[in-house]
């Protein structure tokens, strides 16, 4: 690999996740689910990336230490070609042959990780000027290659391209409980704030002998119907991993103590049922 690279190249550092050994054929549906990152991380990465690369790396030269400014200890800092072999998302002119550095962690002896011909995914931004660099966007941005995650990574970032896509959530607006006619019956209603503007908005109902329930409208109008996000889907995404811990002060739209308290425990309630974003 020609020596310059490393001059050229020194603005392209960014840290990522160690590559993992290649997927055996004989490994079961379970094992490969085990070994992908979460459904959270994955969108994490898709969101943060302009770039998403199917790639295979041709060669992987090791930098010395005056060559890596900033590398951590038990870390060593590559210089990578590949080849492009689909790219997932971005639409500018590509080089076929790509460079980017990548700092990647040395093994139990202190051997560093082997790359040559490896099969990877890259979620990755674009160098201005420069067609044929990437800069990878955080740790984590290279992973092995497998067909689960290929098709996890394109299915994601399907939803988060759509153009009804949900928008990132940002705050909390207003908050409000109206309790109803009957005892423990009530409503609470939180409009949210969002990257874009969009208008999201939850609706928490209770009823005397009833689940309490949930939903999330997308748009101004309010649909109880719509019901709670499934599981690791990009609106639940949005959520889980959007929403604050707990309703701001300043967001409870109540001079009743009783009612604000209301629409907070309604709020924690949305919360334990999308569960962590992890």
């Amino acid at each position: 690999m020609n020596r310059t690279f490393p001059a050229i190249f020194s603005c392209a550092i960014a840290l990522v996740a160690p590559l993992g050994a290649a997927a055996k054929p004989q490994q079961t549906q379970a094992q490969t689910a085990a070994a992908l990152p979460s459904y959270a991380t994955l969108a994490r990465q898709v969101t943060a990336a302009p770039l998403i690369i199917d790639a295979r790396i041709r060669k992987a030269e090791r930098l010395k230490p005056e060559e890596s400014p900033g590398l951590a200890a038990g870390m060593v800092r590559f210089l990578i070609e590949a080849d492009v072999s689909a790219l997932i998302r971005g639409t500018q002119a590509m080089a076929t042959r790509i460079t980017y550095s990548a700092d990647l962690p040395l093994d139990a002896r202190g051997k560093p990780p082997k790359l040559a011909k490896q099969r990877a995914l890259l979620f990755a931004r674009p160098v201005p000027g420069r067609p044929a660099m990437v800069q990878l966007t955080g740790l984590q941005s290279q992973m092995n290659w497998l067909p689960a995650l290929d098709a996890q990574v394109r299915a994601i970032t399907k939803d988060a391209l759509a153009a009804d896509a949900p928008p990132a959530i940002t705050g909390v607006g207003n908050a409000f409980h109206v309790p109803g006619s009957l005892p423990g019956e009530g409503e609470t209603q939180v409009f949210l704030q969002t990257a874009s503007g969009a208008p999201v908005s939850l609706q928490i109902l209770r009823r005397p002998g009833e689940t309490t329930r949930w939903s999330v409208s997308l748009g101004d109008i309010v649909d109880e119907s719509a019901g709670a996000p499934a599981p690791n889907t990009f609106l639940w995404y949005r959520l889980a991993c959007g929403l604050p811990r707990s309703l701001p002060a300043d967001s409870v739209d109540s001079d009743d103590a009783q009612n604000a308290a209301k629409a907070r425990e309604d709020y924690q309630f949305v919360l334990r049922s999308l569960g962590p974003c992890t």
